[in-house]
């Protein structure tokens, strides 16, 4: 093409696609040409198809629309970070010699390209792409690609189908002003405001695809304006929203934030959340811990919290085990709705780490596990299950599964059905335990945390990501400004 293409030449092109690394091939020829013809097979950059956002916040999704800035092929051409002179170099060229036409009908159209000048007319076909792997300076995903060019008179037919294309205003739409648009937005200057939130859409774009508003936090309900709200850290805030957003996805969570960390603050704007959308709430907590909850919701000189007014109940993890007598807010234990609680809080949640150790179906008594589970989280409404431990795990997995049990009532395919892991849950917490157990009878000097995290299955570590959050006071120190 090199030899063919001379000073006041037409080029004419029919192709999937145009790269601007071809461009750059056939520069300096291109520029002697008199005129420069292209027409997009299929549709492309057609106007009523085109965003409405702002051009500079464009994304293509278009293969043939991609390859305008390079393709998959031409990674070393970009690696060599050029693009922006290529660009600009490029779109100034548009302006002056070239124009482009956009094929808008489902009807197919033979890709070729022709040179024409004073002497011959020469046809190269198949030319799929104006691209460098089109022109044959890049290796493509073809075993062979063999382009035949023929001579008059035989390539004066396909001059003709291209001229014949080209003054159809029916099926064919202009859109040079769409090309030089798109190539002029790599060069431009863009704010880096602009930049950094184009990179965060790249890197999270599939998340946000799948991110329902229905699992997200409501600020309608007015929690951000509670006094619990404003009293946060931003560590907290985050885990608060976090929080919610397991609650609504999985019907549970475990906030295993390390001691003195504020847990139960946390626990209060979570629970201030769902007493804003007129949930009933419910907070098990040991004895010694009672006081702390009872202030919170009482109308104290002491109680930093008052203008909250929270309103939930509070029960001693012990008061699972009785039938008669009355709780520590004074309610009749025989009298309680256990099944109308939308949301459980449970402090120190690593006291049910044992599971359903007995139940009524052997005739045997139950124990508190399976008294939470059955009165509270199966009967009734549907119930949300807050945990709150610092050491949710002792020496066995099987503690953490437990306590997660009571997020899906104890029914494996309610959980399996929402985590996006390839076991189901119980066989991940199998493999765990069998792996911690191989890790536990290392020498000493393997016995790393190192070690035991790098054999863990991926299933594992997405399980734990779905439905706990826990942050070491480490942590908090690097990422948050405290």
């Amino acid at each position: 093409m090199k030899k063919q293409i001379t000073p006041n030449s037409k080029v004419s092109v029919a192709a999937a696609c145009f790269s601007i690394y071809a461009y750059q091939a056939l520069k300096d020829e291109l520029e002697k040409c008199s005129e420069f013809r292209f027409i997009f097979t299929s549709p492309t950059f057609v106007p009523d198809q085109m965003p409405k956002e702002r051009r500079e916040f464009y994304i293509p999704r278009i293969t043939r629309e991609k390859s305008l800035y390079g393709t998959e092929f031409e990674v070393r051409l970009r690696n060599e970070l050029k693009q922006k002179a290529i660009a600009k170099e490029c779109a100034n060229w548009i302006r002056h010699k070239a124009r482009f036409l956009t094929n808008t009908t489902d009807e197919s159209i033979n890709q070729f390209l022709t040179v024409e000048s004073s002497e011959n007319t020469y046809t190269y076909m198949p030319f799929n792409e104006f691209t460098t792997v089109g022109l044959g300076c890049e290796r493509g995903n073809t075993m062979i690609n063999i382009t035949t060019r023929l001579d008059n008179p035989a390539s004066q037919a396909f001059l003709d189908t291209f001229e014949s294309m080209w003054q159809d205003k029916e099926k064919m739409v202009d859109v040079t002003d769409e090309i030089i648009d798109k190539i002029s937005s790599v060069y431009q200057e863009n704010s880096p405001e602009l930049i950094y939130f184009m990179t965060l859409y790249n890197v999270f774009s599939e998340f946000l695809a799948d991110v329902s508003e229905d699992v997200l936090p409501n600020e309608a309900t007015g929690f951000k304006n509670s006094v619990i709200w404003s009293k946060l850290y931003n560590f907290q805030k985050d885990a608060a929203l976090g929080i919610i957003n397991k609650l609504e996805q999985y019907n549970g969570c475990i906030l295993a934030d390390s001691v003195g960390l504020g847990k139960t603050f946390t626990a209060l704007a979570v629970i201030k959340y769902y007493e804003g959308r007129n949930k009933s709430v419910l907070v098990l907590c040991p004895k010694k811990l009672s006081e702390n909850w009872m202030t919170y919701k009482g109308n104290l000189v002491n109680n930093p919290l008052y203008k909250d007014r929270f309103r939930y109940d509070v029960l001693y993890h012990t008061d699972l085990s009785r039938d008669h007598g009355k709780t520590a807010t004074g309610l009749p234990i025989e009298q309680i709705n256990w099944g109308n609680y939308d949301l459980v809080v449970i402090d120190e949640s690593h006291n049910f780490r044992n599971g359903n150790g007995t139940n009524t179906h052997g005739g045997e008594k139950e124990n508190r596990y399976m008294r939470l589970m059955n009165r509270i989280i199966r009967a009734g409404v549907n119930t949300k299950v807050l945990m709150l431990s610092a050491t949710p795990v002792n020496n066995r997995f099987n503690d953490l599964r437990n306590q997660l049990a009571l997020a899906y009532e104890g029914v494996p395919d309610e959980i399996n059905e929402k985590l996006n892991t390839e076991s189901d849950i119980d066989t991940i917490f199998r493999r765990a335990q069998s792996v911690y157990n191989a890790w536990c009878k290392r020498p000493e000097v393997e016995r790393t945390t190192k070690n035991l995290l790098r054999e863990l299955d991926f299933d594992f570590f997405e399980v734990l990501d779905a439905v706990t959050i826990a942050r070491s006071r480490y942590h908090i120190q690097n990422y948050y400004d405290c």
